[in-house]
């Protein structure tokens, strides 16, 4: 462990003024197929869609379909799907939400969310981890304070693997400059003021001015899912 820890500093101290796509390319000479990336259809994830398949030529990329997707949401993926010619890994929860009601009361998600996302994302990312080496995921250090101090190359203690954040040093404008500049299929619910997209039962548009994430669980004091260190 600790030399993999200092192998991290060593690739984050060399990595930090290059581009995304360098470090996915030195991620997949290191982990080959036994990368994936973890796609929510938000903007940093179709950005990191764009670079894997200009990368990588067959990439492995999965998605938590918790049965409560917005519309708009599978829309996106059926997009990015068609235009990059790959088919995404479907999770699902071991429990459909007919069962969930019934073991724990109807609209879970109003009476204790954090058990429903343990249920409908955090188990079935823990099972999909499983198979992998190392993951890629569209954490940036500006999106809340939890991620602040977020690095290229982390060693994820929660799922034990490599964690791969290569947009952990842009911007918001850093992310929709690309997704401009490179015609990138994008959640049209973004231009209804929905900065940050999970549950259709979970999340509300934001006001401008307001926390990206303000609109995420509104009424409880959570604003993550619980996949992340320090969610």
């Amino acid at each position: 462990m600790e030399i993999l820890e200092f192998s991290m500093e060593k690739i984050n101290d060399s990595m930090k003024h290059e581009s995304p796509h360098k470090l996915v390319r030195w991620a997949y000479d290191q982990f080959g197929g036994q990368m994936v990336l973890a796609c929510s259809f938000g903007a940093e994830d179709v950005v990191l869609v764009d670079i894997l398949c200009k990368v990588v030529d067959k990439p492995n990329i999965f998605y938590l379909d918790t049965d409560k997707h917005f519309q708009e949401t599978y829309e996106t993926r059926d997009r990015l799907a068609a235009k990059y010619g790959i088919q995404f890994i479907e999770m699902k929860p071991m429990i459909t939400l007919e069962q969930q009601a019934e073991k724990y009361g109807e609209e879970l998600w109003k009476t204790d969310p954090n058990r429903c996302c343990a249920i409908r994302k955090v188990e079935p990312l823990t099972r999909v981890l499983k198979d992998y080496k190392a993951w890629i995921t569209g954490i940036r250090r500006e999106q809340s304070v939890t991620r602040a101090h977020a690095q290229q190359v982390e060693w994820d203690e929660k799922f034990e693997l490599v964690k791969l954040n290569p947009l952990v040093h842009w911007t918001t404008d850093d992310v929709w400059n690309y997704i401009r500049l490179f015609d990138v299929p994008y959640n049209s619910l973004h231009d209804k003021n929905y900065p940050s997209i999970g549950c259709s039962v979970c999340t509300n548009p934001v006001r401008p001015g307001e926390d990206p994430r303000s609109g995420r669980w509104t009424g409880f004091a959570k604003t993550e899912c619980g996949l992340h260190k320090g969610d």
